[in-house]
């Protein structure tokens, strides 16, 4: 039988499978089991449901998004570079028009994501646009069930100039963030989570093992955030769900140093604050 495309309509994680029996991101204890039982959607069924749109951020920027929301729904960011595009994490699914609108800014030469839950449709945009390179840290390739590895790394992965992979682990074993130096940007995966109003403006940042069940981090985990992390300078961080400018390299330390002076918690630390330790910091 072939392998057929599946996403999970709990949680959005595709699989190519004869027919899936479970999930494993749902399975896992940092997310929660569908409360009706397991449902798996062809895709077409999930082309059906979807409406794409983009938009253009600065910093030759594009941002990839999906509507109504499809599980954890993330985003899928398309770094623009003469010498070829990066993608990284993707839209849970991508229409014809957005495959247009990605040909049309030149394709994909690099494509990479943090963990499984920035993976969306990574698939799709391998099968479409036949990338030199799909990176991913070695201790998530078990997740790749929908497609395939051709650059597995260990530590640390530079795929051009400015554009290096650093595996931090913490939250997933496999966890890996993305530092782009000409824009300033640390793509940090589910690192940190940016807590935003309507209007886009950062509220308060947190970092966690589970999000939705509020388990921590253990110190150690922390401290390899903070050693990966702290050796790089941003003034934007961007999840698989915010774009977040303001969000630094100091205020990151003062989110991790936060977490490592006290017992483990996932505390949602208000953006006032933050800006007081990180001068602090600096002075």
């Amino acid at each position: 039988m072939p392998l057929t495309p599946w996403a999970c309509a709990n949680c959005g994680f595709w699989q190519k499978h004869f027919e899936p029996r479970s999930c494993p991101v749902c399975d896992d204890t940092r997310n929660d089991l569908p409360h009706d039982g397991w449902k798996f959607l062809r895709e077409e069924e999930v082309a059906s449901m979807l409406t794409g749109s983009w938009r253009r951020l600065d910093r030759d920027m594009v941002a990839f998004n999906t509507s109504p929301p499809l599980g954890l729904n993330g985003t899928g960011w398309l770094l623009l570079h003469p010498d070829g595009n990066l993608a990284f994490e993707a839209a849970p699914y991508y229409t014809p028009e957005m495959l247009e609108e990605i040909r049309r800014l030149g394709g994909i030469r690099f494509l990479a994501a943090s963990h499984c839950h920035g993976y969306g449709a990574l698939w799709q945009l391998q099968d479409v646009f036949q990338p030199e390179v799909m990176a991913i840290q070695k201790d998530d390739l078990r997740m790749t069930k929908a497609f395939r590895v051709t650059w597995p790394y260990d530590e640390a992965l530079e795929l051009r100039p400015g554009q290096t992979l650093m595996h931090v682990g913490g939250h997933y074993e496999g966890q890996a963030v993305l530092h782009d130096a000409n824009r300033r940007i640390l793509f940090c995966g589910d690192a940190f989570k940016v807590d935003q109003d309507s209007a886009g403006e950062n509220l308060a940042v947190s970092t966690h093992k589970a999000f939705h069940k509020d388990i921590p981090l253990s110190p150690g985990e922390v401290r390899k955030y903070r050693d990966v992390i702290g050796a790089v300078d941003f003034d934007t961080v961007c999840t698989p769900f915010e774009h977040a400018p303001g969000i630094t390299t100091e205020i990151a330390l003062a989110v991790l140093d936060d977490q490592l002076r006290g017992p483990p918690g996932v505390r949602h630390i208000p953006m006032e604050e933050l800006r007081r330790r990180a001068e602090r910091r600096i002075a």
